[in-house]
């Protein structure tokens, strides 16, 4: 079983990796994933993950204080609109029932990052 929740760990450290660069899948929840998975499986990856000078921040701060940096909010807003505008214009063009889907989902995943509280350093 705990390597099955190992594996499970790193399927869910590549997905929160692939997220930094694509808006529309989340980072942090996979990488809390992850995290949670090793812990039970793999205390060494686990801490390994946390003491990650890139990736352990991500897990630290909401863990610790349920809020996502400022310049995290900003980028991941910038993105996910200028990718979902691109869907919008030059992917579903005709289909306007995509369209308002792709926008449904730029609103619900905008407040959903703006919920949190912002990190101040």
């Amino acid at each position: 079983m705990k390597t099955l929740l190992a594996a499970l760990g790193g399927l869910c450290l590549v997905l929160g990796v692939v997220g930094i660069f694509v808006p529309l899948l989340p980072t942090t929840p996979f990488l809390l994933l992850a995290a949670a998975l090793w812990m039970r499986s793999s205390p060494r990856l686990h801490d390994w993950l946390l003491s990650h000078g890139r990736l352990g921040g991500y897990i630290r701060d909401f863990r610790e204080k349920r809020a996502i940096p400022l310049h995290a909010k900003i980028l991941s807003v910038a993105l996910l609109w200028g990718s979902i505008g691109w869907c919008v214009a030059a992917v579903v063009d005709r289909w306007w029932w995509a369209q308002a889907a792709l926008l449904a989902v730029a609103v619900g995943v905008t407040w959903h990052i703006l919920s949190f509280a912002t990190l101040r350093r």
